[in-house]
């Protein structure tokens, strides 16, 4: 029987909220192996004075297979 552990992150992009989840991944496997799933629990985007958006950030919930 496999047991899951999750943790959360935070992680921002320049470029998307897409490319924030995979910096938190890719960061988060740096430390932590067997990651099995991401859940986004939140989104946010900072706005630039010309109302561009500046930065996606988002919040993961990340799980890993604990191993024995």
């Amino acid at each position: 029987m496999a047991v899951l552990k999750v943790i959360e992150t935070m992680a921002s992009s320049t470029k998307s909220w897409e490319d924030a989840a995979m910096n938190a991944v890719k960061r988060t496997s740096k430390t932590v192996d067997n990651i099995k799933s991401v859940w986004i629990q939140d989104q946010s985007i900072i706005i630039s004075k010309g109302g561009k958006a500046k930065e996606y950030r988002v919040t993961c919930k990340i799980s890993f297979e604990v191993s024995d």
